[in-house]
C-alpha cells in the first residue's frame, strides 16, 4: 500500500548569501510520508528516497545538478528574484574576445559568450567584475528586459578579498571572492550611463591615436598630416555626437554648460560630459577625491580615477589655457558641484 502524503510548510529559513545581506523571508515546502511503508524511514519499499526527504534531490538529480535550495540564497524570494555573480575573462586559445563564467549559488559554474546568453529575468540580479566595451549592447539587452545590473568599483578588491579567503586564483576563485563582497562595493549601472560610456571610451581613444601619431612624427620626421586631418575630423564629429547625447541623459548638462560658458567648443563639451557621466555626485568629499583633489598626505591612500582627472584638466586648460594650477581645478569642480546642487540632480548611473 502506497503511502499518504501530505506537505508541511516550514518556518523561514535563516542566513543569507556571503556579503550580500539577508535573503529576505522565504517558505519552503516539504513532502513527507504521513504513514511510511514498511522499511527504512524516509525510502520506498525498493529502498530509494522519497524527492523532498531531508532536503535530498530527488532520483537523477543528485549531486551538482541537484535543484537549489533556499539556504543558498539564490531562488526568487518576494519578488527579489534570483542573483547571478559573473566573472569576465579573455578567452584562452587565441585572446581575442571575453568569456563569461557566472554562477548563481558558487557551486555550479556555466560560461557564455555574451551577457544576452544569461538566463536571466525581469527583477533578477546581476553582479559583474568588469564590464569590456564589446558587450554593452548584451548589458542594455538586460536592462530592457529588467534585469539589475551591477558593476564592482574597483578590480582591486577581487584580489584582497580572495587573499583574505585564501582562495585560488582561478576564475571560480575570483567568483567566490566576488560573491563575498558587501553590495556597497557595487555600482548600479543604467542604460544611459552605458551609452554614454561607449560613446566617451571612443573619444578617448581617438586622442590618445592623436597624441601617438604626433610623438612618432616628431620624432621620425613624418608628418602625417593626411592622416591627422582625417583623424580630428571624426574626433569633432565624435565630440559633437556626445555633447548631443549628453544633453538628453545626463541631467543638467545643459546648465552647467551655460555657467561654464563653452557653448561651441566641442571639446570642452565631450571633457564635461565624461565628468559629469562617471562620478556618482552624492557627497563632495567623495567627488573631489574621485578626482584625485584631496590634500596631500603620503600616509593616506585615497582612490582616483586617472581618466576623470583627465578630462578634468582638459576641460580647465580650455578656460584657462595650458598653465593652470591645481586651485583651479578645485574651484572648477566646485562650480560644477553647487550648480547640480541647485538643480538638485542625482548620478546618472
Amino acid at each position: 500500500m502506497e503511502p499518504i502524503l501530505r506537505r508541511e510548510v516550514f518556518p523561514p529559513v535563516r542566513g543569507c548569501a556571503p556579503g550580500l545581506g539577508p535573503p529576505g523571508k522565504a517558505m519552503v515546502e516539504k513532502t513527507v510520508a504521513k504513514d511510511p511503508a514498511p522499511g527504512v524511514e524516509g525510502q520506498t519499499p525498493q529502498g530509494g528516497l522519497l524527492p523532498g526527504y531531508m532536503g535530498e534531490a530527488a532520483p537523477g538529480l543528485q549531486g551538482r545538478e541537484s535543484p537549489l535550495r533556499v539556504r543558498d540564497g539564490t531562488l526568487p524570494i518576494e519578488g527579489k528574484g534570483v542573483k547571478y555573480f559573473c566573472d569576465v575573462h579573455r578567452k584562452a586559445k587565441n585572446g581575442e574576445g571575453y568569456r563569461i563564467t557566472f554562477t548563481t549559488d558558487g557551486i555550479s559554474f556555466k560560461h557564455v559568450d555574451g551577457l544576452e546568453d544569461i538566463p536571466a529575468k525581469s527583477g533578477d540580479k546581476i553582479y559583474i567584475d568588469t564590464l569590456p566595451l564589446q558587450h554593452t549592447d548584451g548589458a542594455i539587452e538586460l536592462l530592457r528586459r529588467g534585469v539589475e545590473f551591477y558593476c564592482l568599483r574597483r578590480l582591486t578588491l577581487i584580489k584582497e578579498r580572495r587573499e583574505k579567503l585564501k582562495l585560488p586564483k582561478t576564475v571560480r576563485g575570483d567568483i567566490k571572492a566576488l560573491i563575498a563582497l558587501e553590495e556597497r562595493w557595487f555600482r548600479k549601472l543604467s542604460e544611459d550611463f552605458l551609452i554614454m560610456r561607449r560613446m566617451i571610451s571612443t573619444y578617448r581613444c581617438m586622442l590618445r591615436t592623436h597624441q601617438r601619431l604626433l610623438n612618432i612624427g616628431k620624432a621620425t620626421e613624418t608628418g602625417f598630416k593626411h592622416t591627422l586631418k582625417s583623424l580630428e575630423e571624426e574626433m569633432g564629429e565624435m565630440a559633437s555626437k556626445i555633447a548631443e547625447e549628453a544633453e538628453r541623459r545626463v541631467p543638467a548638462y545643459n546648465k552647467v554648460v551655460e555657467v561654464l560658458g563653452i557653448h561651441g567648443n566641442q571639446s570642452a563639451l565631450a571633457a564635461l560630459a565624461e565628468v559629469l557621466t562617471y562620478p556618482e555626485w552624492r557627497s563632495w568629499r567623495r567627488t573631489r577625491n574621485y578626482f584625485g583633489l584631496w590634500p596631500r598626505d603620503r600616509k593616506t591612500r585615497y582612490h582616483k580615477s586617472k581618466t576623470a582627472r583627465q578630462a578634468l584638466e582638459r576641460l580647465v586648460m580650455t578656460l584657462k589655457g595650458y598653465n593652470f594650477r591645481g586651485r583651479e581645478l578645485d574651484e572648477l569642480l566646485r562650480t560644477i558641484w553647487t550648480t547640480l546642487r541647485t538643480q538638485k540632480t542625482g548620478p546618472l548611473a
